[in-house]
């Protein structure tokens, strides 16, 4: 093989290793991001996998926040509430400013891990006026209201 094609080859060889390493180095710092959504139940009861229920995994956790569930120690930012999927309750642990929008009986997003049965917050997100719900948590707590027989509103972007 004469010079000028073996240096072609080498480029070509080192420019593909180079690729491959970049696409790898990308794939894992994205799954290293991603946090799956997951309500009460699923994770209760194990759908959500062994790494969630464990307290490995980063995930987050959908549902409405229970009436009657919401309480925090006097002088502490420590909040604890239940989040309800329709199906199962799952305590929630979380230290820091709520939001604003936050209150029993709405749709909340927390991102956290397991901890001896109880999921500790990292973030919290709240609803953001009265006909949003994330599409994920409107998907999987329709599939619990439809379980149990509950009626669902009428969608309001389909009156429109």
């Amino acid at each position: 093989m004469n010079p000028v094609r073996r240096r072609r080859l080498l480029f070509v060889v080192a420019l593909v290793a180079a690729a491959a390493i970049a696409a790898t180095l990308v794939a894992m710092a994205l799954q290293r991001n991603i946090a799956y959504l997951y309500t009460p139940a699923e994770v209760l009861d194990g759908r959500a996998g062994e790494a969630v229920s464990s307290g490995q995994a980063r995930f987050r956790l959908g549902g409405m926040v229970a009436g009657g569930s919401f309480s925090r120690e006097s002088g502490s930012m420590q909040a604890r509430f239940l989040v309800d999927d329709g199906d199962a309750e799952l305590p929630v642990v979380y230290t820091g400013i709520l939001p604003d929008l936050f209150r029993e009986n709405q749709a909340v997003v927390a991102t956290g891990r397991m901890q001896d049965g109880v999921f500790v917050a990292e973030q919290v997100l709240a609803k953001h006026d009265e006909t949003y719900v994330p599409k994920e948590v409107a998907d999987k707590m329709g599939l619990a209201h439809e379980k149990h027989g509950v009626e669902t509103p009428a969608d309001p972007e389909a009156s429109r």
